[in-house]
């Protein structure tokens, strides 16, 4: 998929951040910083990554600025609501920060951490990605402590399968 336009960029991503939103959700106040294994991301760990890599190190990379990814710790956000607060945050940020780009912006090269030079689009692209293995952690995590989620697109497995014919 290529990106052409930043409007219709934004809306896919807001598509994209509205389900990972929705999963998020669905983490127990009292699980926020649960783990499955010592030394693994907590449910905390894996909102505060995927929030803080969004904003300090993709939409300043858009931007052909340097990453500021300031890491994923409790000193960002600690608590559920100062979880999902930072969030929300860093994805308003986010989103603003790529308004201000043109279209003619997305042809640019920017420089990623590991100083490869690649496409601004691309690098867009690459944010999704980025966002949805995240969510699928979630999802994995959730579904360890036995916490029913919300279908992806409106049904589940079982349910696709039963309106399928064949």
């Amino acid at each position: 998929m290529e990106i052409q336009s930043v409007k219709q960029f934004l809306d896919y991503f807001e598509r994209i951040y509205q389900r990972t939103f929705r999963v998020v959700q669905c983490i127990p106040r009292d699980k926020i910083e649960w783990t499955y294994k010592e030394g693994k991301f907590t449910f905390g760990d894996l909102v505060r990554h995927l929030a803080a890599l969004e904003r300090y190190m993709f939409a300043e990379n858009f931007k052909l600025k340097p990453s500021r990814y300031p890491g994923h710790g409790k000193g960002l956000a600690d608590g559920y609501e100062n979880v999902l607060a930072f969030l929300e945050k860093m994805h308003q940020d986010t989103v603003a920060m790529i308004r201000e780009l043109s279209d003619s912006d997305l042809g640019k090269k920017c420089v990623t951490p590991n100083g490869t030079a690649i496409t601004v689009w691309k690098w867009m692209r690459a944010m999704i990605e980025h966002h949805v293995h995240h969510r699928g952690q979630i999802y994995l995590y959730l579904s360890m402590l036995g916490i029913q989620t919300p279908p992806l697109y409106g049904l589940t497995s079982e349910e696709v399968y039963d309106k399928s014919e064949g």
